[in-house]
């Protein structure tokens, strides 16, 4: 039986890289996948899941007119990149792909904000999907990072603003809970 599988942490922990292997597993084994990232996300140019450890790979956009049951033939697994950024209804129908089509779905995001909000679409993960795995990572302080911060050019903290603002390791910081309330 399919599922929908959400992987989720803090910045940085390797949920790109992850999805890239699980992508290499299935292709390795003759198998077609279908790999998504968010639109919005143009960090390393448009469509592209890249992993800060140099892996990229070229890949299909969703935004919010996205129709995953529409837009996906037939595949052995769907892999989606920055699923914080799916609507509630992208992540029913990939729920209803997974249960319904039979076709594995294993979504790769943040769990909340910068402000310890959760996104729409990770929520909504939370709620549906049938497997989820915390991906561990590490705050500066040695603990295990579960929040991101906000920070401008001078490295300082921005507790204000709108949720979504794209950004690498010179705009966000994962840090433990204790460090995020500090």
């Amino acid at each position: 039986m399919a599922k929908l599988y959400f992987r989720y942490s803090a910045m940085n922990a390797g949920k790109s890289t992850a999805l890239l292997q699980v992508a290499h597993n299935y292709e390795e084994q003759g198998q077609q996948v279908r790999l998504f990232t968010a639109a919005i996300d143009r960090r390393y140019g448009l469509g592209k899941v890249t992993s800060r450890l140099g892996p990229q790979r070229q890949v299909d956009t969703f935004d919010t007119n996205t129709d995953f049951l529409a837009d996906t033939p037939k595949v052995a697994c769907v892999l989606v990149d920055e699923a914080q950024f799916l609507s509630t209804a992208q992540v029913q129908q990939l729920h209803q792909l997974a249960q319904v089509r039979g076709v594995p779905v294993i979504c790769y995001g943040l769990r909340s904000d910068f402000r310890g909000e959760p996104f729409p679409g990770s929520a909504y993960l939370l709620a549906l999907a049938d497997d989820i795995e915390e991906l561990k990572n590490i705050c500066a302080c040695g603990k295990k990072a579960t929040m991101n911060v906000r920070v401008d050019a001078a490295g300082k903290r921005i507790r204000e603003g709108e949720q979504v603002s794209i950004g690498g390791n010179e705009r966000y910081r994962q840090v433990c809970a204790r460090c995020f309330y500090s």
